[in-house]
Protein backbone atom coordinates (compact mmCIF):
# COMPACT_ATOMS: atom_id res chain seq x y z
CA UNK A 1 0.00 0.00 0.00
CA UNK A 2 1.50 3.83 -0.66
CA UNK A 3 1.01 5.84 2.28
CA UNK A 4 2.12 8.76 1.19
CA UNK A 5 -0.35 11.19 3.16
CA UNK A 6 1.03 9.22 6.60
CA UNK A 7 2.99 11.48 8.61
CA UNK A 8 6.13 9.60 8.92
CA UNK A 9 7.03 11.20 5.49
CA UNK A 10 7.30 14.38 7.50
CA UNK A 11 9.98 13.15 9.52
CA UNK A 12 11.68 10.96 6.34
CA UNK A 13 11.91 14.38 4.86
CA UNK A 14 14.95 16.16 6.60
CA UNK A 15 16.83 13.31 6.74
CA UNK A 16 16.84 12.75 2.81
CA UNK A 17 17.46 16.33 3.01
CA UNK A 18 20.94 15.44 4.99
CA UNK A 19 21.72 12.60 2.42
CA UNK A 20 21.54 15.02 -0.12
CA UNK A 21 24.27 16.71 1.60
CA UNK A 22 26.29 13.76 1.83
CA UNK A 23 26.42 13.99 -2.13
CA UNK A 24 28.74 16.64 -2.58
CA UNK A 25 32.25 16.80 -1.82
CA UNK A 26 33.78 15.94 0.80
CA UNK A 27 32.22 12.95 0.99
CA UNK A 28 31.00 12.06 -2.80
CA UNK A 29 28.04 9.56 -2.30
CA UNK A 30 26.63 10.60 -5.34
CA UNK A 31 24.12 8.24 -5.50
CA UNK A 32 22.48 9.77 -2.06
CA UNK A 33 21.39 13.10 -4.01
CA UNK A 34 18.79 10.51 -6.59
CA UNK A 35 17.82 8.58 -3.23
CA UNK A 36 16.88 11.45 -1.72
CA UNK A 37 15.09 13.13 -4.47
CA UNK A 38 13.32 10.39 -5.23
CA UNK A 39 11.89 9.82 -1.80
CA UNK A 40 11.11 13.48 -1.80
CA UNK A 41 9.09 13.24 -5.00
CA UNK A 42 7.65 10.25 -3.73
CA UNK A 43 6.11 12.04 -0.62
CA UNK A 44 4.85 15.15 -2.50
CA UNK A 45 2.52 12.14 -3.90
CA UNK A 46 -1.26 12.23 -3.49
CA UNK A 47 -1.12 15.47 -0.71
CA UNK A 48 -2.44 18.59 -0.35
CA UNK A 49 -0.14 21.28 -1.55
CA UNK A 50 0.34 22.83 1.67
CA UNK A 51 1.57 19.79 2.98
CA UNK A 52 3.81 19.26 -0.43
CA UNK A 53 5.65 22.55 0.74
CA UNK A 54 5.95 21.38 4.00
CA UNK A 55 7.80 18.53 3.17
CA UNK A 56 10.32 20.21 1.08
CA UNK A 57 10.70 23.11 3.32
CA UNK A 58 11.90 20.09 6.40
CA UNK A 59 13.80 18.52 3.50
CA UNK A 60 15.33 22.30 2.49
CA UNK A 61 16.11 22.53 6.40
CA UNK A 62 18.19 19.28 6.45
CA UNK A 63 20.19 19.94 3.42
CA UNK A 64 20.90 23.28 4.01
CA UNK A 65 21.38 23.15 7.90
CA UNK A 66 23.93 20.56 7.19
CA UNK A 67 25.08 21.59 4.00
CA UNK A 68 26.01 25.33 4.50
CA UNK A 69 26.50 25.16 7.94
CA UNK A 70 30.20 26.79 7.09
CA UNK A 71 28.72 30.24 7.58
CA UNK A 72 28.55 30.12 10.94
CA UNK A 73 32.30 29.97 10.95
CA UNK A 74 32.63 32.81 8.62
CA UNK A 75 30.20 35.20 11.04
CA UNK A 76 31.64 33.55 14.48
CA UNK A 77 35.22 32.96 13.56
CA UNK A 78 36.18 35.78 11.34
CA UNK A 79 33.24 38.05 10.61
CA UNK A 80 33.46 39.27 14.78
CA UNK A 81 29.89 38.15 15.55
CA UNK A 82 29.17 36.15 18.76
CA UNK A 83 28.11 32.75 19.08
CA UNK A 84 24.40 33.59 19.70
CA UNK A 85 24.67 36.28 16.96
CA UNK A 86 26.26 33.97 14.54
CA UNK A 87 24.22 30.58 15.18
CA UNK A 88 21.14 32.93 14.84
CA UNK A 89 22.12 33.92 11.48
CA UNK A 90 23.03 30.90 10.37
CA UNK A 91 20.07 29.17 11.19
CA UNK A 92 18.32 32.17 9.59
CA UNK A 93 20.33 31.84 6.76
CA UNK A 94 19.22 27.93 6.47
CA UNK A 95 15.62 28.77 7.16
CA UNK A 96 15.81 31.33 4.24
CA UNK A 97 17.10 29.03 1.54
CA UNK A 98 14.69 25.82 2.64
CA UNK A 99 11.86 27.95 1.43
CA UNK A 100 13.02 26.82 -2.27
CA UNK A 101 12.35 23.11 -1.92
CA UNK A 102 8.98 23.84 -0.30
CA UNK A 103 8.24 26.22 -3.04
CA UNK A 104 9.19 23.27 -5.50
CA UNK A 105 6.83 20.88 -3.55
CA UNK A 106 3.73 23.42 -3.12
CA UNK A 107 3.99 24.12 -6.84
CA UNK A 108 4.62 20.29 -8.03
CA UNK A 109 1.12 19.69 -6.50
CA UNK A 110 -0.51 22.78 -7.42
CA UNK A 111 0.06 22.93 -10.95
CA UNK A 112 -2.29 20.53 -12.72
CA UNK A 113 -0.55 19.10 -15.11
CA UNK A 114 -0.19 15.72 -16.80
CA UNK A 115 1.22 12.98 -14.65
CA UNK A 116 4.54 12.42 -15.91
CA UNK A 117 7.81 11.33 -14.50
CA UNK A 118 9.09 14.79 -16.31
CA UNK A 119 7.10 16.69 -14.39
CA UNK A 120 8.75 17.05 -10.72
CA UNK A 121 11.91 17.37 -12.08
CA UNK A 122 11.30 20.41 -14.36
CA UNK A 123 9.90 21.77 -11.28
CA UNK A 124 12.71 21.04 -9.25
CA UNK A 125 14.86 22.25 -12.08
CA UNK A 126 13.07 25.85 -12.44
CA UNK A 127 13.41 26.45 -8.71
CA UNK A 128 16.56 25.66 -8.80
CA UNK A 129 17.59 28.34 -11.63
CA UNK A 130 15.54 30.86 -10.04
CA UNK A 131 17.55 30.18 -6.44
CA UNK A 132 20.99 29.88 -8.16
CA UNK A 133 20.68 32.62 -10.56
CA UNK A 134 18.21 35.68 -9.81
CA UNK A 135 17.72 35.16 -5.87
CA UNK A 136 20.19 37.79 -4.32
CA UNK A 137 22.26 37.77 -6.70
CA UNK A 138 22.44 33.72 -7.12
CA UNK A 139 23.14 31.39 -5.16
CA UNK A 140 23.94 27.95 -7.09
CA UNK A 141 25.23 25.82 -3.51
CA UNK A 142 23.66 22.02 -3.63
CA UNK A 143 22.68 22.33 -7.02
CA UNK A 144 21.68 18.64 -8.16
CA UNK A 145 24.43 18.76 -11.28
CA UNK A 146 27.38 19.35 -8.91
CA UNK A 147 27.22 15.47 -7.28
CA UNK A 148 27.32 13.59 -10.66
CA UNK A 149 30.69 14.79 -11.48
CA UNK A 150 32.20 11.11 -11.50
CA UNK A 151 29.02 9.44 -12.75
CA UNK A 152 27.90 8.82 -16.19
CA UNK A 153 25.69 11.59 -16.38
CA UNK A 154 28.69 13.98 -16.31
CA UNK A 155 28.81 13.15 -20.27
CA UNK A 156 25.97 15.87 -20.26
CA UNK A 157 27.43 18.91 -18.59
CA UNK A 158 29.72 19.78 -21.20
CA UNK A 159 26.74 19.83 -23.49
CA UNK A 160 23.53 20.93 -21.56
CA UNK A 161 25.68 22.72 -18.42
CA UNK A 162 24.62 22.39 -14.88
CA UNK A 163 20.92 22.73 -15.23
CA UNK A 164 20.62 20.18 -17.82
CA UNK A 165 22.61 17.84 -16.17
CA UNK A 166 20.65 18.34 -12.97
CA UNK A 167 17.93 17.56 -14.62
CA UNK A 168 18.97 14.51 -16.09
CA UNK A 169 19.52 13.64 -12.31
CA UNK A 170 16.38 14.89 -11.13
CA UNK A 171 14.53 12.57 -14.26
CA UNK A 172 16.46 9.86 -13.04
CA UNK A 173 15.17 10.28 -9.38
CA UNK A 174 11.61 10.79 -10.83
CA UNK A 175 11.87 7.54 -13.29
CA UNK A 176 13.28 5.39 -10.48
CA UNK A 177 10.30 6.40 -7.96
CA UNK A 178 7.45 5.51 -10.43
CA UNK A 179 9.06 2.44 -10.98
CA UNK A 180 9.28 1.83 -7.54
CA UNK A 181 5.57 3.07 -6.92
CA UNK A 182 4.11 1.54 -9.44
CA UNK A 183 3.32 -1.95 -7.75
CA UNK A 184 2.66 -0.03 -4.95
CA UNK A 185 -0.50 1.97 -6.50
CA UNK A 186 -1.49 -1.53 -8.58
CA UNK A 187 -2.47 -2.48 -4.38
CA UNK A 188 -4.76 0.51 -4.13
CA UNK A 189 -6.37 0.12 -7.73
CA UNK A 190 -7.16 -3.74 -7.54
CA UNK A 191 -7.83 -5.88 -4.39
CA UNK A 192 -6.16 -9.35 -4.12
CA UNK A 193 -9.84 -10.50 -5.55
CA UNK A 194 -10.30 -8.32 -8.64
CA UNK A 195 -6.94 -7.48 -10.12
CA UNK A 196 -6.56 -9.20 -13.13
CA UNK A 197 -3.16 -10.89 -15.01
CA UNK A 198 -3.42 -8.56 -17.54
CA UNK A 199 -3.72 -5.37 -15.06
CA UNK A 200 -0.77 -6.71 -13.47
CA UNK A 201 1.04 -7.50 -16.76
CA UNK A 202 0.71 -3.56 -17.66
CA UNK A 203 2.05 -2.41 -14.84
CA UNK A 204 5.37 -4.66 -15.80
CA UNK A 205 4.95 -3.68 -18.56
CA UNK A 206 5.22 0.25 -17.69
CA UNK A 207 8.00 -0.66 -15.33
CA UNK A 208 10.34 -2.21 -17.68
CA UNK A 209 9.78 0.84 -20.09
CA UNK A 210 11.15 3.18 -17.42
CA UNK A 211 13.68 1.05 -16.92
CA UNK A 212 14.55 1.24 -20.25
CA UNK A 213 14.64 5.55 -20.43
CA UNK A 214 16.99 4.69 -17.54
CA UNK A 215 19.38 2.66 -19.31
CA UNK A 216 19.22 5.24 -22.67
CA UNK A 217 19.41 8.28 -20.07
CA UNK A 218 22.46 6.82 -18.89
CA UNK A 219 23.49 5.52 -21.51
CA UNK A 220 23.89 8.81 -23.70
CA UNK A 221 25.58 10.06 -20.60
CA UNK A 222 28.15 7.66 -20.60
CA UNK A 223 28.78 7.71 -24.63
CA UNK A 224 28.77 11.29 -24.19
CA UNK A 225 31.85 11.12 -21.50
CA UNK A 226 34.00 10.00 -24.08
CA UNK A 227 33.43 13.15 -26.82
CA UNK A 228 36.57 15.71 -26.95
CA UNK A 229 34.89 18.73 -27.55
CA UNK A 230 37.89 21.33 -27.62
CA UNK A 231 41.68 20.82 -28.94
CA UNK A 232 45.17 21.93 -27.96
CA UNK A 233 46.53 24.97 -30.07
CA UNK A 234 49.45 25.11 -28.13
CA UNK A 235 53.08 23.83 -26.30
CA UNK A 236 52.47 22.97 -23.03
CA UNK A 237 52.65 25.50 -20.02
CA UNK A 238 54.68 25.32 -16.74
CA UNK A 239 52.32 26.97 -14.13
CA UNK A 240 52.84 27.29 -10.32
CA UNK A 241 50.30 28.12 -7.66
CA UNK A 242 51.06 30.00 -4.82
CA UNK A 243 49.18 28.80 -1.56
CA UNK A 244 50.74 31.13 0.85
CA UNK A 245 48.59 29.68 3.63
CA UNK A 246 47.86 33.12 5.53
CA UNK A 247 45.84 32.80 8.49
CA UNK A 248 42.33 35.28 7.66
CA UNK A 249 42.12 36.67 11.20
CA UNK A 250 46.11 37.48 10.46
CA UNK A 251 45.96 38.70 6.97
CA UNK A 252 44.91 42.19 6.89
CA UNK A 253 46.80 42.97 10.15
CA UNK A 254 48.85 46.12 8.88
CA UNK A 255 51.62 44.57 11.28
CA UNK A 256 51.88 41.77 8.82
CA UNK A 257 51.79 43.20 5.81
CA UNK A 258 54.97 43.72 5.21
CA UNK A 259 55.93 39.45 5.98
CA UNK A 260 53.13 39.13 3.70
CA UNK A 261 54.39 40.24 0.58
CA UNK A 262 58.07 38.71 1.44
CA UNK A 263 56.38 35.21 1.68
CA UNK A 264 54.91 35.90 -2.08
CA UNK A 265 57.87 37.55 -3.13
CA UNK A 266 60.17 34.31 -2.39
CA UNK A 267 57.86 32.09 -2.82
CA UNK A 268 57.63 33.47 -6.75
CA UNK A 269 61.54 33.64 -6.83
CA UNK A 270 61.87 30.16 -6.80
CA UNK A 271 59.57 29.13 -9.87
CA UNK A 272 61.13 31.50 -12.26
CA UNK A 273 61.45 28.59 -14.67
CA UNK A 274 57.36 28.36 -14.86
CA UNK A 275 56.13 30.57 -17.83
CA UNK A 276 52.52 31.69 -15.40
CA UNK A 277 52.67 32.34 -11.75
CA UNK A 278 49.52 32.50 -10.22
CA UNK A 279 48.68 34.28 -6.57
CA UNK A 280 45.11 33.61 -5.07
CA UNK A 281 42.60 36.25 -4.02
CA UNK A 282 43.22 39.81 -2.60
CA UNK A 283 47.09 37.78 -1.65
CA UNK A 284 48.20 41.50 -1.62
CA UNK A 285 46.84 43.14 1.70
CA UNK A 286 46.84 46.43 0.67
CA UNK A 287 45.45 48.72 -2.34
CA UNK A 288 47.22 48.66 -5.28
CA UNK A 289 48.25 51.83 -5.47
CA UNK A 290 49.82 51.59 -2.25
CA UNK A 291 52.34 48.77 -3.72
CA UNK A 292 52.15 49.48 -7.02
CA UNK A 293 55.78 51.63 -7.05
CA UNK A 294 57.61 50.30 -4.47
CA UNK A 295 56.58 46.45 -4.43
CA UNK A 296 54.73 45.33 -7.75
CA UNK A 297 57.06 47.68 -10.55
CA UNK A 298 60.36 45.70 -9.46
CA UNK A 299 58.45 42.26 -9.02
CA UNK A 300 57.44 43.04 -12.76
CA UNK A 301 60.68 43.75 -14.20
CA UNK A 302 61.89 40.78 -12.68
CA UNK A 303 58.86 38.98 -14.19
CA UNK A 304 60.05 40.18 -17.51
CA UNK A 305 63.67 39.28 -17.18
CA UNK A 306 62.80 35.37 -16.23
CA UNK A 307 59.89 35.07 -19.58
CA UNK A 308 57.60 34.70 -16.72
CA UNK A 309 54.12 36.49 -16.64
CA UNK A 310 52.39 36.92 -13.12
CA UNK A 311 48.71 36.68 -12.07
CA UNK A 312 48.62 38.77 -8.61
CA UNK A 313 45.45 39.89 -6.94
CA UNK A 314 44.73 43.19 -4.87
CA UNK A 315 42.03 45.51 -3.70
CA UNK A 316 41.67 48.54 -6.37
CA UNK A 317 40.80 51.99 -4.70
CA UNK A 318 39.66 54.13 -7.48
CA UNK A 319 38.69 58.12 -6.71
CA UNK A 320 35.52 60.53 -7.99
CA UNK A 321 33.41 59.02 -7.63
CA UNK A 322 35.41 56.57 -4.70
CA UNK A 323 34.95 52.93 -5.48
CA UNK A 324 36.36 49.97 -4.57
CA UNK A 325 36.96 46.52 -6.58
CA UNK A 326 38.45 43.26 -5.97
CA UNK A 327 40.90 42.77 -8.56
CA UNK A 328 43.42 40.59 -10.57
CA UNK A 329 46.08 42.47 -12.00
CA UNK A 330 48.72 40.30 -14.67
CA UNK A 331 52.46 41.53 -14.91
CA UNK A 332 55.06 40.26 -17.16
CA UNK A 333 54.71 40.56 -21.03
CA UNK A 334 51.45 41.48 -21.23
CA UNK A 335 49.68 44.00 -18.46
CA UNK A 336 45.85 44.23 -17.56
CA UNK A 337 43.72 44.43 -15.24
CA UNK A 338 40.31 42.35 -14.14
CA UNK A 339 37.40 44.18 -11.96
CA UNK A 340 35.41 41.25 -10.16
CA UNK A 341 31.84 41.75 -11.70
CA UNK A 342 29.79 39.18 -9.99
CA UNK A 343 29.87 39.98 -6.09
CA UNK A 344 29.05 37.80 -3.09
CA UNK A 345 26.18 39.19 -1.27
CA UNK A 346 26.88 39.92 2.65
CA UNK A 347 30.48 39.80 1.88
CA UNK A 348 31.54 42.00 -0.84
CA UNK A 349 27.94 44.49 -0.81
CA UNK A 350 25.38 44.75 1.30
CA UNK A 351 21.51 43.72 -0.84
CA UNK A 352 18.26 44.99 1.07
CA UNK A 353 19.81 48.35 1.81
CA UNK A 354 19.24 49.81 4.15
CA UNK A 355 17.86 47.23 5.87
CA UNK A 356 20.45 44.62 5.61
CA UNK A 357 22.92 47.30 6.64
CA UNK A 358 20.81 48.71 9.96
CA UNK A 359 20.91 44.77 11.21
CA UNK A 360 24.56 44.08 10.49
CA UNK A 361 25.87 47.34 12.17
CA UNK A 362 23.71 46.68 15.03
CA UNK A 363 25.13 42.59 15.19
CA UNK A 364 28.97 44.37 14.81
CA UNK A 365 29.83 41.78 11.64
CA UNK A 366 32.43 43.71 9.47
CA UNK A 367 32.15 43.44 5.62
CA UNK A 368 33.30 44.02 2.42
CA UNK A 369 32.13 47.66 0.31
CA UNK A 370 33.25 46.56 -3.59
CA UNK A 371 32.04 47.89 -7.02
CA UNK A 372 30.74 45.14 -9.58
CA UNK A 373 33.36 45.77 -12.96
CA UNK A 374 31.99 46.22 -16.12
CA UNK A 375 30.40 43.15 -17.34
CA UNK A 376 32.48 43.99 -20.69
CA UNK A 377 35.88 43.78 -19.95
CA UNK A 378 39.19 42.89 -22.16
CA UNK A 379 40.60 39.81 -21.95
CA UNK A 380 43.70 38.85 -19.58
CA UNK A 381 47.05 37.16 -21.35
CA UNK A 382 49.72 35.15 -19.66
CA UNK A 383 51.87 32.93 -20.91
CA UNK A 384 50.88 34.09 -24.05
CA UNK A 385 47.66 33.47 -24.35
CA UNK A 386 44.39 35.07 -22.91
CA UNK A 387 42.16 33.36 -20.14
CA UNK A 388 39.21 33.93 -18.67
CA UNK A 389 39.51 35.40 -15.14
CA UNK A 390 37.17 33.75 -11.68
CA UNK A 391 37.35 35.75 -9.10
CA UNK A 392 35.85 33.28 -6.06
CA UNK A 393 32.31 33.17 -6.37
CA UNK A 394 32.46 33.43 -10.04
CA UNK A 395 33.52 30.16 -10.29
CA UNK A 396 29.83 28.97 -9.27
CA UNK A 397 28.27 31.06 -12.31
CA UNK A 398 29.04 29.25 -15.74
CA UNK A 399 27.80 32.00 -17.83
CA UNK A 400 31.05 33.75 -16.11
CA UNK A 401 33.18 31.29 -17.15
CA UNK A 402 32.01 31.21 -21.16
CA UNK A 403 31.91 34.58 -21.56
CA UNK A 404 35.48 34.82 -23.11
CA UNK A 405 35.15 32.07 -25.60
CA UNK A 406 36.30 30.82 -27.87
CA UNK A 407 39.64 33.46 -27.65
CA UNK A 408 39.93 32.00 -23.99
CA UNK A 409 42.51 29.23 -23.79
CA UNK A 410 42.17 28.38 -20.39
CA UNK A 411 40.54 29.46 -16.95
CA UNK A 412 42.05 31.20 -13.66
CA UNK A 413 40.38 31.09 -10.51
CA UNK A 414 41.59 33.28 -7.75
CA UNK A 415 40.27 32.57 -4.24
CA UNK A 416 40.51 32.67 -1.26
CA UNK A 417 38.46 30.29 1.13
CA UNK A 418 40.01 30.82 4.72
CA UNK A 419 36.86 32.36 5.63
CA UNK A 420 35.42 29.28 6.08
CA UNK A 421 38.12 27.52 8.18
CA UNK A 422 38.42 23.33 8.18
CA UNK A 423 35.01 22.45 7.21
CA UNK A 424 33.17 21.25 4.32
CA UNK A 425 33.00 24.26 1.66
CA UNK A 426 36.62 24.45 0.41
CA UNK A 427 35.78 20.84 -1.14
CA UNK A 428 32.53 22.12 -1.88
CA UNK A 429 34.33 24.78 -3.60
CA UNK A 430 36.59 22.77 -5.84
CA UNK A 431 33.89 20.19 -6.80
CA UNK A 432 32.19 23.22 -8.13
CA UNK A 433 34.78 24.89 -9.99
CA UNK A 434 35.37 21.50 -11.55
CA UNK A 435 32.55 21.88 -13.37
CA UNK A 436 33.53 24.76 -14.98
CA UNK A 437 37.00 23.20 -16.84
CA UNK A 438 34.23 20.76 -18.35
CA UNK A 439 31.52 22.94 -19.44
CA UNK A 440 34.47 24.83 -21.27
CA UNK A 441 36.68 22.05 -22.01
CA UNK A 442 39.57 24.16 -20.81
CA UNK A 443 42.31 23.46 -17.90
CA UNK A 444 41.28 25.45 -14.80
CA UNK A 445 44.37 26.90 -12.64
CA UNK A 446 43.06 27.66 -9.11
CA UNK A 447 44.84 29.16 -6.31
CA UNK A 448 43.75 29.76 -2.99
CA UNK A 449 45.15 31.17 0.06
CA UNK A 450 44.38 28.30 2.41
CA UNK A 451 43.31 25.54 0.32
CA UNK A 452 42.32 23.79 -2.03
CA UNK A 453 44.98 25.13 -4.77
CA UNK A 454 44.26 22.83 -7.51
CA UNK A 455 45.21 22.30 -11.34
CA UNK A 456 41.89 20.87 -12.99
CA UNK A 457 41.71 18.82 -16.65
CA UNK A 458 39.24 19.92 -19.69
CA UNK A 459 36.99 16.99 -18.50
CA UNK A 460 37.43 17.96 -14.45
CA UNK A 461 39.77 15.50 -12.96
CA UNK A 462 42.22 17.16 -10.55
CA UNK A 463 45.67 16.69 -12.23
CA UNK A 464 47.51 18.28 -9.16
CA UNK A 465 46.16 19.72 -5.71
CA UNK A 466 47.91 21.41 -2.38
CA UNK A 467 46.74 20.22 0.61
CA UNK A 468 44.94 22.49 3.09
CA UNK A 469 46.41 24.79 5.28
CA UNK A 470 49.85 24.35 3.87
CA UNK A 471 52.26 26.65 2.50
CA UNK A 472 52.54 25.29 -1.13
CA UNK A 473 54.07 26.24 -4.52
CA UNK A 474 52.05 24.04 -6.66
CA UNK A 475 53.75 22.97 -9.87
CA UNK A 476 52.08 21.46 -12.81
CA UNK A 477 51.62 21.38 -16.66
CA UNK A 478 48.91 22.64 -19.08
CA UNK A 479 47.68 22.66 -22.38
CA UNK A 480 46.39 25.69 -24.22
CA UNK A 481 43.12 24.47 -25.51
CA UNK A 482 40.98 26.13 -28.52
CA UNK A 483 37.41 25.09 -29.88
CA UNK A 484 33.61 25.33 -28.26
CA UNK A 485 31.97 22.59 -26.19
CA UNK A 486 28.15 23.06 -26.94
CA UNK A 487 26.99 24.15 -23.81
CA UNK A 488 29.75 27.11 -24.41
CA UNK A 489 28.06 27.81 -27.55
CA UNK A 490 24.58 27.89 -25.86
CA UNK A 491 24.63 28.70 -22.52
CA UNK A 492 21.83 27.84 -19.84
CA UNK A 493 19.19 29.45 -22.03
CA UNK A 494 18.03 26.65 -24.27
CA UNK A 495 17.79 24.79 -21.46
CA UNK A 496 15.44 27.05 -19.37
CA UNK A 497 13.34 27.83 -22.36
CA UNK A 498 13.01 24.08 -23.26
CA UNK A 499 12.31 23.18 -19.45
CA UNK A 500 9.63 26.49 -19.43
CA UNK A 501 8.21 24.92 -23.02
CA UNK A 502 8.23 21.01 -21.50
CA UNK A 503 6.47 22.53 -18.28
CA UNK A 504 3.60 24.58 -20.51
CA UNK A 505 3.07 21.26 -22.82
CA UNK A 506 2.52 19.32 -19.57
CA UNK A 507 -0.09 21.58 -18.22
CA UNK A 508 -1.72 22.06 -21.25
CA UNK A 509 -1.72 18.08 -21.86
CA UNK A 510 -3.51 17.66 -18.51
CA UNK A 511 -6.41 19.86 -18.87
CA UNK A 512 -7.05 18.69 -22.53
CA UNK A 513 -6.92 15.18 -20.69
CA UNK A 514 -9.33 15.86 -17.65
CA UNK A 515 -12.71 15.10 -17.43
CA UNK A 516 -15.39 17.73 -17.49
Amino acid sequence: MYYSNSKYWDFGAPIAGILLTLSFAPFDYSCFALVALAFLFACWQSISAKRAALRGYLFGLGAFGSGVSWVYISMHDFGGAGVLVAGLLTGLFSVFWALFPALAGYLAVKIKAANSPILMPVIWMLVEYFRGYWVLNGFPWLHIAYSQLETPLAGYIPVLGVYGTGFMAALTASIAMEIIRLPATADISFSAKSASPKSLQGIRLEQLKLIMMLAVLWGVGSLLRNVTWTNPIGQPLRVSLIQGNIAQDQKWRPENKINTLSKYKKMTEEHWDSNVIIWPETAIPAYLDQVKDSFLAPLASDAKLHGTDLIISAPVQESAPKKNFNAVITLGKDEGIYRKTHLLPFGEYLPLQPLSGFVLDRVNLRLGNFTPGAISQPLLKAGGYPFITLICYEDVFGDLSIRGLPNAAFLVNVTNDGWFGNSIEPHQHLQMARMRAMETGRFLLRATNTGMTAVVSPQGEIINQAPLFQETALTGTITPMGGMTPYARWGDKPVIEGMVVLLVALIGYGRRCRPE
